[in-house]
């Protein structure tokens, strides 16, 4: 490749679709609520407009704007932004830009409004990360062109096709150096409620200047097809120095992280909470749904029923409608609190997973001053590259460091941090939701950050509850012998993207080579 230019813009916002008159809509779903029968946007008047549409907004009866649904193309939006705010709760769904399988040949990033010279550090470091990560890109190609090349014969690939996985493969490892400034591209969805939440809350997260203006541009957009939708109702941001986690000045960020790391003894996740009798609650809720007696169906017979896939199909399918059977909902009450080490990238897919909240930190309250990072095992264990990786984490930190001192608000430097920087915090899974995680995240196609930790987790509540563990696993595991088998990938979903290793034969004791 050649020489690096920081390449940046404005984010671009665009509604792509919505439903029509949407403030209509909130107001007619309202006005059905009590009317024998349906009542449509085209006989909601000015009267109700502001005597219903108003008052029950001001009173928190919101669920008819959650009617209204509005989906946005976004892009030159930063990954933090995504992380910190987009991504930071459960009421949206996005399809974004991967950098596990897109190369990142431009320097493309979110710069914030800085001094020249400021700017001129800040562009340096930028420069430097992409520089790193072209050069990881090429030394790690080799390392992944071995691993993959017998893979690629199980599977029946060409030459040019083993190399397109080899090259996923090392980009995916190379991006920990990428800052977390990086430009992403989405769709993303949301209900107009969450749309006014998103004004609300436009100064929370890490990175305010960059929500409001992306959230004002949200707004904007949907004032072009209905102005009423915030005519009528809605709030301003709350300021800055309102929101409680901005008040507390508290930071010592070596300290905790310190503190953190020694009760993880070790592990990345560690099991911190959970119900030592959460077998027998879920086995009373699997007899309440049957009208059962513990004499008429035992423990071991209940779980049999409600975790084994040849007794519950619904675990068999792809669907996910687990929260739909009367049956699998029972494993809502087995709750597990782990608290976990990952770095930026791994968490960016994990909090994905919208039914295991987690209370993610601050990075502009918890960075600090040494590199606090995560380093993949592929770089950890290739000299070169982790020279390369090393390197790259001293740069950007110390970039990170230059610009604070210089009096950059931590907002903006934090942006320099590379998607390696290392998070701390503690996440709740019920285990209906957790099994759905596990599911995904066992499966040799995960991120490796991502799988391994979620494999601590599973060995973990094997330990506390071995009549759970014993049926979880990937989704080939969990389909083996009760779907239909294709030669090559069993009872693998994935067709084309399976793996290629055999792993339902023996998880979890197979090893995942790459």
């Amino acid at each position: 490749m050649g020489a690096v230019d920081v390449v940046t813009d404005e984010p671009s916002v665009k509604l792509l679709a919505y439903l029509e008159k949407p403030f209509d809509l909130a107001v007619a779903s309202a006005r059905s609520c009590y009317n024998p029968k349906l009542i449509f946007t085209q006989e909601v008047t000015d009267k109700h407009r502001d005597l219903i549409g108003k008052s029950i907004y001001e009173a928190g009866h919101h669920t008819p704007f959650q009617h209204p649904t509005f989906v946005f193309g976004f892009e030159n939006i930063s990954r933090q932004f995504t992380w910190t705010f987009l991504h930071s709760h459960p009421y949206y769904n996005s399809e974004q830009s991967s950098q596990r399988y897109n190369v990142l040949d431009e320097a493309r990033v979110y710069v914030p409004p800085l001094s020249a010279e400021d700017r001129k550090v800040y562009e340096n470091a930028v420069v430097k990360a992409w520089e790193a990560y072209n050069e990881l890109s090429r030394i790690l190609l080799d390392d992944t062109r071995k691993t993959m090349s017998g893979i690629a014969r199980i599977k029946g690939l060409n030459e040019k096709q083993l190399a397109t996985e080899a090259e996923k493969k090392a980009i995916e490892t190379a991006r920990y150096v990428v800052p977390v400034a990086a430009f992403t591209s989405m769709y993303h969805t949301i209900s107009g409620i969450e749309l006014h939440r998103y004004l609300r809350m436009a100064n929370s997260g890490d990175a305010p200047t960059e929500t409001n203006q992306v959230v004002r541009a949200m707004v904007d957009e949907v004032r072009k097809v209905d102005p009423l939708f915030f005519d009528k109702i809605g709030q301003e941001p709350i300021p800055l120095q309102e929101l409680p986690e901005h008040k507390n000045g508290v930071q010592s960020s070596e300290e905790f992280n310190a503190e953190f790391d020694a009760q993880l003894g070790g592990l990345y996740s560690k099991l911190v909470s959970f119900d030592p009798n959460a077998e027998t609650l879920v086995a009373d809720a699997v007899r309440e749904v049957h009208g059962a007696t513990r004499a008429s169906l035992s423990d071991e017979a209940a779980l049999d029923l409600v975790l084994n896939p040849a007794k519950n199909p619904h675990l068999l399918d792809t669907l996910n409608a687990w929260t739909h059977s009367p049956i699998t909902r029972a494993l809502n009450h087995a709750t597990y609190v782990f608290k976990k080490k990952i770095s930026h990238t791994g968490d960016s897919q994990n909090q994905r997973h919208r039914t295991t909240p987690a209370s993610r930190p601050l990075l502009t309250k918890t960075h600090s001053r040494k590199p606090d990072f995560i380093t993949p095992e592929q770089i950890a264990q290739n000299p070169a590259a982790r020279a390369v990786y090393e390197k790259a984490m001293n740069d950007l930190w110390n970039a990170k460091n230059e610009l604070v001192e210089r009096g950059v608000p931590a907002e903006f430097a934090c942006y320099l941090l590379p998607n390696a920087v290392a998070l701390r915090f503690t996440e709740s899974a019920p285990l209906i939701h957790w099994l759905h995680k596990a599911r995904l995240r066992t499966c040799f196609n995960a991120q490796r950050e991502i799988f391994d930790l979620t494999m601590q987790e599973l060995k973990q509540i094997q330990a506390v509850h071995p009549r759970f563990a014993k049926y979880i696993g990937p989704a080939c595991f969990a389909r083996k012998g009760l779907v239909e088998e294709k030669p090559l990938e069993g009872p693998c979903p994935e067709g084309v993207r399976w793996c290629g290793i055999t792993v339902w034969k023996n998880f979890p004791n197979v090893k995942r080579p790459f």
